[in-house]
């Protein structure tokens, strides 16, 4: 899905949060965190239900209330607001470390089913394009869904899995956007009615799959994960998968690629233009990441704010490709 790009900025802020977060590194946290331990942490202790079901420790709840002490302490003095262990303090909410967060995801998620409904009663079933666009979609749950996971509780496997799944996400959206904008998606033999792939679909599967294989491998065997490739590769593939989408908006002076197997070059349906916009959208969504601020009411941040803005933008995207797969340039001209 064009959609999958607004993953491709997200680790940006992140990667800056972790290299530097001056709250957890200030005396005053350390010695508050010390003696929160010291006078509350036994082994009679006993965290609310909330807490313990999204594995808060004692530790981890001293550093909650210290962060949050000092924090109060810095809006009264009307002083610098800190970062702690790469985030801003948030409220949490039923053992949620950002909640607005959580509930953003989930609306994303939402419309991806929503999309996924969508597809599967209006798009004919012989359609080439039908099961990389369901699967996309899936796909695409399936990462809202580690996001709200990981804004529920930042630990080092739910911080792997929202990784992995947004790779996911936004390599086969590439995967997938190559098969449709050069027609090499599988067809069905007119003879005997079996299934066609062309050398090109099976050389790119092959290279996609052992990618994203080399990819999670990589992030897997390292001590420390590596922040700075994770964003590259992100990067890398989400920019070259707006950019092969926009070819799909040029006018029909610049026909770059046919876009639908029994049309010309220059035949460019009126809604073309869409893809443009949706582009510009996302783009403009995922920037978000670059205005970091401390959260309003220590609830909504930058990066809430990008989880919202690109919930709506889905259902437009999905829209598209309805119009597109339904479009007449898919028909075979009657002899």
């Amino acid at each position: 899905m064009l959609l999958a790009y607004r993953w491709v900025l997200a680790t940006l802020p992140f990667l800056v949060f972790v290299v530097a977060s001056s709250g957890d590194r200030s005396s005053n946290f350390q010695n508050c965190v010390s003696a929160c331990y010291g006078d509350y942490c036994h082994p009679q202790t006993t965290l609310s239900l909330g807490l313990r079901l999204t594995r808060w420790t004692c530790t981890d709840d001293c550093k909650y209330q210290c962060m949050h002490m000092l924090t109060d302490i810095a809006i009264r003095e009307s002083s610098k607001i800190h970062q702690y262990y790469g985030k801003w303090p948030f409220w949490r909410l039923f053992g949620m470390q950002e909640p607005a967060s959580v509930a953003f995801s989930l609306w994303n998620m939402y419309y991806h089913i929503q999309g996924w409904r969508q597809l599967r009663s209006k798009i004919p079933s012989d359609h080439p394009m039908r099961s990389y666009y369901l699967t996309c979609a899936i796909v695409s749950v399936n990462a809202w869904l580690w996001s709200a996971v990981f804004h529920t509780r930042d630990l080092p496997n739910t911080e792997k899995l929202d990784y992995f799944s947004a790779a996911l996400v936004i390599l086969y959206s590439l995967y997938h956007t190559v098969l449709r904008l050069f027609n090499q998606y599988p067809t069905r033999s007119r003879e005997d009615g079996r299934i066609q792939r062309t050398p090109v679909h099976v050389l790119w599967s092959s290279i996609c799959t052992v990618a994203y294989l080399a990819h999670v491998t990589y992030l897997s065997i390292l001590p420390r994960f590596d922040y700075s490739y994770n964003m590259a590769f992100n990067l890398t593939v989400g920019f070259t998968h707006n950019l092969l989408w926009l070819l799909y908006s040029f006018p029909v002076s610049l026909p770059l690629i046919r876009r639908f197997p029994f049309k010309s070059k220059t035949y460019r349906p009126s809604y073309a233009s869409e893809v443009a916009v949706f582009v510009a959208l996302t783009t403009a969504a995922t920037a978000l990441e670059l205005f970091d601020f401390p959260p309003w009411s220590r609830i909504i941040d930058a990066h809430a704010l990008w989880h919202l803005s690109t919930a709506p933008v889905t259902k437009f995207w999905y829209d598209f490709l309805i119009k597109d797969s339904l479009d007449d340039g898919w028909r075979e001209p009657k002899r």
